[in-house]
């Protein structure tokens, strides 16, 4: 019997980027606070949130494989955490626009029959344009990326508003490096081709 492969998240783009392997799975929102601890360095937080979720999840099923996902955008150190309105994503994009940002994506596969943890930060670099200010008010009109961390969606306008991406896997940036997925998914004997 094949186990459940589980996706421990709401997010409609995570769901997106896992229906790409073509393999079935389901996703259930685990109820975590994803605030950061004192003097918690980012790709700890996300690390921590992303094997903290996969964990609550595997507590209701014994037998599966479980994905949590996290992600930490940062300028100069300082987290950017999604803007959830339409003032703080205005404040995010003004203060990025002509800057680099990280964002740190923390990927973990639980196996909860076994208890072999995989976890990993995969780092994406995002340099923005220098935007005006008009240019940042009509993107974010047009694009309204309120639950995204950093304010950008790079699978949608967003990609208008950056001037360059770096890192081993675009998926990454969107929160889900679909790259190493598939690299922990073989290590626990599960092919996607």
């Amino acid at each position: 019997m094949t186990r459940p492969l589980i996706l421990a998240s709401s997010s409609i783009y995570r769901r997106e980027l896992l229906a790409r392997l073509q393999l079935p799975f389901t996703y259930i929102s685990p109820e975590v606070d994803e605030r950061s601890l004192t003097d918690e360095l980012p790709q700890h937080t996300a690390l921590r949130l992303a094997q903290l979720k996969a964990k609550i999840v595997g507590m209701h099923y014994p037998n599966a494989l479980i994905i949590g996902c996290d992600q930490v955008a940062t300028l100069d150190n300082v987290q950017l955490g999604k803007p959830l309105s339409h003032a703080n994503a205005v404040k995010q994009l003004t203060v990025m626009r002509g800057r680099e940002v990280v964002f740190h994506s923390a990927l973990c596969l639980y196996n909860t029959a076994t208890g072999n943890m995989q976890a990993e930060v995969i780092p994406y670099l995002v340099k923005f344009r220098n935007l005006t200010d008009q240019q940042i008010e009509n993107y974010l009109i047009k694009e309204q990326p309120y639950d995204c961390a950093g304010s950008a969606k790079s699978e949608g306008l967003g990609i208008a508003i950056i001037e360059k991406m770096t890192g081993e896997d675009p998926n990454a940036l969107i929160g889900l490096p679909l790259i190493k997925l598939v690299s922990m998914l073989q290590n626990e004997n599960l092919a996607v081709i």
